[in-house]
């Protein structure tokens, strides 16, 4: 069934803490040696094989349901699955267990499983037909998450960080700050100036960053109404798609699947990545999870895709190369934006280095603002999110220097380019019998938390030794792909 796994996992124990599995071995990786040995074999762990059919089980539960999976996503799930199986053992190695009774309580508290706020037999009846998932298969899996939330919760239970720390992290947030501003923009923009000679130039040198790929889509979206004549998304809906979906593994066009099962005439777009048609004109209709979908697709079959519970058949009729003009006005304006920012960070790229050459000071920083008569202004943020003169951004990066310091901050694209000195910082307190404290008592923890997360993952990588086989891994990637 495409859709049974996929819509259990996103529903209930699932978002319990999908997060569990990963928190701990995030920077795991995809460490590991080669070796030879049984084909069957994905990865051994102190010599405990997984086979390559426990490994595609995994990957069908979290790949939303993909025919086609790209090579890196496999290499992404494989090391999921061993930050999974590492946490079974961990569960093992601890003696955590949960008992029939308690795992009797996490359910009834479920609230998809409570009508008018009590406990349903029906409504947990009704979860288990929708998903095609049988009781002890549901309770093994919810069993087996609730082990891991303990699991985290030994790792990281009786953590409270002292006063002076809570105190530390309140006062790098709202602690105020006098700086003076020199905009660093104003004196660039002043002899920023292209000959066509030079846009030409940069043109033919970037030629290939102005032609995009164009796909032209036939679109249908399943909905209740138009596939069962119901407003609900109920099991007889989900049976139409799974009926679907195997009409579409067979091979069938998008014509017999129209016929087939009454649906409605497809809309027809042609879109680019960002999905904007031929003209530049976004095409609204279209979500960003669903143009990104779009441009997965490699063939001209009929697809069926998920995207936050709605479906759709998509069928790319074509797929084409667009090459722009240096005459088409948003190209040329393009790269003489791209070009003011190459001027403009290489502008920056000299100041820094004299400053961290301790060849600029306060002395110097006032010396160019009246050679260059840009005024150097004075401002005082109240606090790391003060965006009232200044974007949040700059500021946040203000807030990560000394005291009479010069040093410039810039926004990403270097349209907003300022020389800072920092003229004063005004330290704060706050009150351990306040709401403020404890709101900054838990960021202190969340801290500290990570860090013990960081070490309880390099303690990981020293107790168990993991072994990668690259050839049974392969096997995996061909299938999928």
């Amino acid at each position: 069934m495409l859709n049974s796994i996929r819509k259990f996992s996103s529903t209930i124990y699932a978002k319990i803490l999908m997060a569990i599995i990963i928190i701990p071995f995030v920077f795991w990786g995809m460490s590991g040696n080669f070796f030879g040995g049984n084909k069957n074999i994905v990865v051994v762990i102190s010599d405990e094989k997984y086979s390559i059919q426990d490994f595609g089980n995994f990957i069908r539960k979290y790949s939303e349901g993909k025919k086609k999976i790209k090579p890196a996503e496999i290499e992404e799930l494989l090391s999921l699955y061993i930050s999974e199986k590492l946490m079974e053992k961990e569960v093992e190695n601890f003696g955590i267990k949960l008992s029939d009774k308690s795992l009797s309580r996490l359910i009834k508290h479920q609230k998809d499983f409570k009508r008018e706020n009590k406990f349903s037999r029906m409504e947990y009846e009704k979860f288990l037909i929708k998903n095609n998932m049988l009781p002890s298969t549901f309770e093994q899996n919810l069993s087996q998450l609730e082990k891991k939330k303990q699991l985290i919760n030994f790792i990281n239970g009786g953590v409270v960080p002292p006063k002076f720390l809570v105190n530390s992290t309140y006062n790098k947030i709202n602690q105020k700050r006098n700086i003076k501003l020199l905009n660093l923009s104003s004196i660039f923009d002043k002899k920023i100036n292209f000959t066509e000679s030079q846009i030409n130039s940069y043109f033919e040198k970037h030629k290939e960053e102005y032609s995009e790929v164009y796909k032209s889509i036939n679109l249908i979206e399943l909905k209740p109404k138009n596939l069962v004549n119901s407003e609900n998304f109920d099991d007889l809906f989900f049976k139409k798609i799974d009926e679907i979906d195997n009409v579409i593994i067979q091979g069938e066009n998008l014509d017999y699947i129209i016929n087939k099962f009454n649906l409605n005439k497809p809309s027809s777009y042609t879109i680019n990545r960002f999905g904007k048609d031929l003209n530049s004109k976004i095409i609204t209709e279209l979500s960003k999870d669903l143009i990104k979908n779009i441009f997965n697709i490699s063939d001209e079959d009929p697809t069926l895709v998920e995207i936050v519970d709605k479906f759709f058949i998509i069928q790319v009729s074509a797929t084409e190369i667009v090459q722009r003009d240096i005459d088409d006005e948003k190209v040329k304006k393009e790269i003489m934006s791209n070009l003011k920012s190459e001027t403009i960070r290489k502008q920056i790229t000299k100041i820094i280095t004299r400053i961290n050459n301790q060849n600029f000071n306060l002395t110097d920083f006032e010396k160019l603002s009246k050679e260059k008569n840009v005024e150097i202004k004075k401002i005082i943020l109240n606090n790391a999110n003060d965006d009232k003169n200044l974007e949040k951004e700059l500021v946040q990066q203000i807030y990560t220097f000394p005291l009479n310091k010069v040093f410039i901050v810039h926004d990403f694209g270097f349209t907003k380019n300022y020389l800072i000195y920092i003229d004063n910082i005004e330290n704060v307190s706050v009150s351990d019998n306040s709401e403020t404290y404890h709101k900054y008592l838990k960021l202190s923890k969340s801290k500290i938390i990570n860090e013990l997360y960081n070490t309880y993952d390099r303690y990981i990588k020293q107790k168990y030794e993991i072994e990668i086989n690259y050839q049974a891994l392969d096997t995996v990637k061909n299938y999928f792909n």
